[in-house]
């Protein structure tokens, strides 16, 4: 199953709610990350261009992106990113795929 890194930033009316009822938003997605068939490996608050940091486990791209769509369609957050993340092992793989591919380069 891959995992992602998926970063969130609230709109300021959903943060408005966090500070006037404090709620572990990690609790209320477990169970929609389940549903799908994924898990949450871990989720931090953070600071930057995003409020929440996840690695979330998902057995597919389509699994994720019902997820992210969900959450978007919620009007609670003002953007996200999803990032496919790779194992070292699927990493080494790639590159040694990639060292096989025989790719050359524009004029090279």
């Amino acid at each position: 199953m891959p995992y992602y890194l998926y970063q969130v930033a609230y709109t300021p009316e959903a943060w408005a709610v966090q500070v006037k009822q404090p709620e572990n938003r990690i609790e209320v997605i477990h169970p929609v990350i389940e549903g799908l068939g994924g898990r949450i490996e871990g989720g931090w608050l953070s600071f930057g261009d995003y409020d929440v940091v996840l690695i979330i486990h998902m057995p597919d791209n389509a699994a994720l992106a019902a997820f992210a769509i969900a959450v978007a369609a919620s009007g609670a957050i003002r953007t996200a990113n999803t990032t496919p993340l790779l194992t070292i092992s699927e990493g080494m793989d790639a590159m040694n795929r990639a060292a096989a591919a025989g790719y050359r380069p524009p004029g090279g």
